[in-house]
């Protein structure tokens, strides 16, 4: 079988949620996402004028809790920043939010924030590094790894 078109990738994602207005909250006031669309009980929430990289709606969760643990579903979303001065950006309005990290990963193809929004759904904030930098084996084979992101760090740059 051939490989899946290699200008294929991940357009958006529909999250439910229980609260619009707390969601926003997170979406919208802390991460900086602009509200492109409003229907009742969702919002579709847009980085640069897409018509729209998250939505979210209460069509059949409104009110509920997070799944529990060690059932599945999504592990977590992923926002992919154009550079390192935007993902420390994210940082910062994290902070300034006293936003919780579950967790700041360098994985050498890619530097990473992790954390949960209102609703518990795991959020990755993430910047890739050039490829030409991403770390090979002898064989040249990808070698990612997962160290510590050095916080301080990303915000001095």
């Amino acid at each position: 079988m051939e490989p899946i078109a290699p200008g294929t990738r991940i357009g958006h994602v529909h999250l439910k949620v229980a609260d619009l207005d707390r969601a926003l909250g997170f979406w919208r006031d802390i991460l900086g996402f602009q509200e492109m669309q409003r229907y009742p009980g969702a919002v579709f929430l847009s980085a640069g004028g897409y018509h729209h990289h998250v939505a979210l709606n209460t069509w059949e969760s409104e009110g509920g809790g997070p799944p529990p643990p060690h059932h599945t579903g999504l592990f977590h979303a992923a926002i992919l920043y154009p550079d390192r001065a935007a993902l420390a950006d994210a940082l910062r309005r994290l902070m300034r939010a006293g936003w919780p990290l579950d967790g700041a990963s360098d994985h050498g193809v890619s530097e990473a924030l992790y954390l949960r929004d209102p609703d518990g759904n795991g959020v990755e904030l993430y910047r890739d590094r050039p490829r030409e930098e991403w770390p090979r084996d002898a064989a040249g084979k990808l070698a990612m790894h997962t160290r510590r992101l050095d916080l301080q760090g990303l915000l001095s740059d």
